[in-house]
């Protein structure tokens, strides 16, 4: 299983554990997205950081739409499913379910992270300010954030 994770508030003064949390998790701006597999290790870094960020386990469908769509390989070059298969060999197909897997990261193959608009509607009524369990925009959100990528492509 993977993990979608968003930045949604800013780094200005905050404690430099969480900072390096953020990091680790290649998320240098508010609204950059990554795709990470689900380990003890991530899980722990969004645990820490999630005052600042929201995730939730992300469907093969908003996968291949935010690869299509938003993905970029360094070099700014988009992704393809031609680029994909020169660059490991796989099938699209194959590749979107060894990324959902875990078996392999997008760093690994040197896909950026997803440089994604602010939400269409906004995060929610409770701001990113609050957690998503009482309204807000931040922490787990499980499924609810494909609906969340979606208006943000």
């Amino acid at each position: 299983m993977a993990y979608a994770v968003v930045l949604v508030r800013g780094l200005v003064n905050v404690r430099s554990e969480i900072k390096d949390a953020i990091r680790r998790l290649r998320l240098t701006r508010v609204n950059h997205a990554v795709v990470v597999p689900e380990t003890p290790q991530i899980r722990g870094m969004l645990n820490l950081a999630q005052g600042y960020v929201t995730w939730g386990e992300i469907d093969r469908d908003t996968l291949d739409a935010l690869l299509r769509k938003r993905g970029r390989f360094q070099g700014d070059v988009p992704v393809t499913p031609e680029e994909i298969e020169n660059r490991t060999g796989m099938k699209w197909d194959e590749f979107l379910d060894a990324v959902l897997k875990g078996e392999i990261k997008l760093s690994d193959v040197g896909i950026k992270p997803f440089r994604l608009h602010p939400p269409r509607k906004g995060y929610g009524r409770g701001g990113v300010k609050q957690s998503f369990k009482v309204g807000g925009a931040l922490g787990y959100r499980g499924e609810a954030i494909n609906e969340l990528l979606r208006r943000m492509m």
